[in-house]
């Protein structure tokens, strides 16, 4: 069985030799299509030159006959090019993401990032090298936002995660059918909007355009006015007083209400393409064959309050705002007047709205969470060794066995971890780069990762259902006048509210309390983790302090564990493994030194 990079590679190559072909293909019916155009233009002028009119007529007829064809062939082999190239991206994307070259994705989800929430900025969750830019294959506004809710707010129940579980395995495999959704939506090249005006739009009521007598009378006016045109054409002495007068008072009806009449028209066109992306993405969705319950309870979904498919409805308002484009053409203003065509919009848009409005959110948010669901797949398809996370309410254990830190793909080192009864509070020591702070967040994505409902990157992973909370990276903020000592007692205040509060809790502690003083910083350490080593509470601290190692005698609730070094040639090395007990060695001088910072010059 061949492995994803392997897949991907074979899909890369398929997808260039079609392009190739699709290219050849298009320029030469491009180059036909040039050539019946100056031939029939040659012969025609030829025509009209020697006064062969019925000549001409022929001439025209078969410059039709062969020219329309080619240009619909042509425009089909560019659309199917279009999607080749989608397909090609794809997969070199996926190539990418397994070579470990995902830092190149446009989409770092930086619009995500918040600095007060409990985790997402230490553990790299959005932003440039990114959990998310690793991660994520989602288009659609609703897709992105999606996919950011599973991994900043996954919720607490052990049932809801492990039926994104069920459908992340049953998806990985689905790999043409995930790459035929995806394309969809990368096929325009345009970025799709935040679709929330349309939303409420598709939720409002416009009670002028659903009025029977007046879309009736908006109807008639139209035929009677062209009756007076035939009329008036055929009269041997033909008087036009009464068709302008009819097309007079249809340009006066045209400008009663015509300023928001036209917004609406223009927020349709607006959402033009994002409208067709819905319709096709709706489609391959429907078209899905699934055995979860809850992505066929998904597709069920997908249906107006007439039991009429979203796809087929979405179809219907795609058409409506293809004529709604039109009104860019000049000759639109003319057969405005004449069939008073923004009414005609209205009247369609508003039946739309009748039938389906009230159901469009709902589609949308079933593409979004098809797309994030399908981002959880594709780490699950690239990563066959990682493993499925097993989850409960209230294990006492945390256990994962081979685990390490799935963003980094080239220099990953592995660990083991246990620890939950008696012991739930482990105190990393370590010397400088030893490993401490990369593990505290391999620990933490990883758990990011399961209560998603995706793999980890572990050979076993098991752990209950907690609330995560950190305290790594802080800064001062000169905006609100708040120092970086300030920043962390606001972290771990959050972390000490929640704990107090009853909640089950896994935190993270990096270097804490570094903004002060050494006796300040090793009593408060000290005071801070005996507090948090109570029953429901998990969570590791990495520190300098090697005095923090005596807490393990003290609380039978924590435990030590370490990084060391090693020196080799005169150069510094770490094997990034974890061990028991407190570290030995110090290499602060060592690294100074290799600064260039000579420590027997300083006085």
């Amino acid at each position: 069985m061949k492995n994803a990079g392997g897949v991907y590679q074979e899909l890369a190559e398929k997808y260039r030799s079609i392009i190739k072909k699709q290219t050849q293909i298009t320029n030469l019916i491009g180059n036909v299509r040039l050539l019946v155009f100056l031939l029939g233009a040659g012969w025609g002028i030829y025509f009209i030159a020697k006064g062969k009119y019925s000549l001409l007529a022929y001439d025209l007829a078969l410059f039709l006959i062969l020219f329309i064809p080619l240009v619909l062939r042509h425009q089909y082999f560019l659309n199917q090019r279009k999607y080749a190239m989608a397909f090609l991206q794809i997969n070199e994307n996926s190539l990418k993401r397994l070579h470990g070259e995902w830092s190149t994705f446009s989409d770092k989800g930086e619009d995500f990032s918040d600095e007060n929430h409990p985790y997402s900025q230490d553990l790299d969750i959005f932003g440039k090298g990114s959990l998310f830019q690793f991660m994520n294959t989602a288009v659609t506004y609703q897709g992105r936002h999606k996919l950011r809710e599973l991994l900043a707010f996954p919720g607490k129940s052990v049932n809801d995660i492990s039926k994104r579980q069920e459908i992340v395995s049953e998806l990985a495999p689905k790999l043409s059918w995930r790459q035929s959704f995806l394309a969809e939506a990368m096929v325009e090249s345009a970025k799709m909007h935040d679709p929330q005006n349309l939303i409420l739009w598709a939720n409002s009521r416009g009670k002028l355009y659903r009025n029977p007598w007046l879309i009736f009378m908006f109807r008639l006016l139209p035929i009677v006015t062209a009756t007076v045109g035939i009329w008036t054409y055929l009269n041997p002495e033909p008087k036009y007083y009464c068709l302008i007068a009819a097309l007079g008072i249809q340009f006066i009806i045209l400008g009663i209400g015509f300023k928001p009449r036209a917004k609406t028209l223009e927020l349709a066109h607006e959402y033009m393409r994002d409208i067709k992306v819905y319709h096709q993405m709706l489609r391959i969705f429907e078209d899905g064959k699934f055995s979860s319950r809850y992505l066929k309870a998904l597709q069920d979904r997908l249906k107006n309050g007439n039991g009429h498919p979203a796809c087929e409805q979405i179809k219907k308002l795609a058409k409506i705002v293809d004529y709604i484009s039109n009104r860019h053409n000049m000759l639109y203003g003319v057969l405005n007047i004449a069939f008073l065509l923004d009414y005609q919009l209205m009247i369609a848009l508003e039946q739309w709205k009748a039938q389906s409005g009230r159901s469009l959110q709902e589609w949308l948010e079933t593409i979004g969470e098809a797309e994030a669901l399908s981002s959880l797949a594709v780490v699950r398809y690239d990563h066959p060794d990682w493993a499925m996370p097993e989850l409960s309410e209230d294990a006492p254990d945390i256990a994962v066995e081979g685990m390490g830190h799935p963003l980094l793909t080239t220099s990953r080192v592995c660990n083991d971890l246990k620890f939950g009864s008696p012991e739930n509070v482990l105190v990393i020591t370590g010397s400088n780069m030893s490993g401490k702070s990369t593990l505290l967040r391999t620990v933490g994505i990883n758990l990011v990762l399961a209560y998603a409902g995706s793999v980890v990157c572990a050979k076993t992973f098991q752990c209950p259902v907690l609330d995560i909370y950190t305290c790594m990276r802080v800064k001062d903020n000169l905006e609100k006048n708040i120092s970086s000592f300030y920043a962390e007692l606001l972290r771990i205040k959050m972390i000490v509210q929640a704990v107090e509060e009853g909640h089950m809790v896994f935190f993270l502690l990096d270097e804490i309390f570094k903004g002060t003083n050494s006796i300040d910083r090793h009593t408060g350490a000290r005071v801070l983790i005996n507090k948090l080593s109570q029953e429901r509470v998990w969570g590791l601290v990495s520190t300098h302090d090697l005095e923090l190692g005596g807490l393990e005698t003290e609380n039978k609730k924590i435990k030590n564990y370490h990084f060391q070094e090693y020196y080799q040639d005169n150069e510094i090395h770490f094997d990034y493994k974890l061990r028991e007990g407190i570290s030995t060695t110090r290499n602060a001088a060592y690294l100074m030194r290799m600064a260039g910072i000579e420590l027997d010059n300083l006085a």
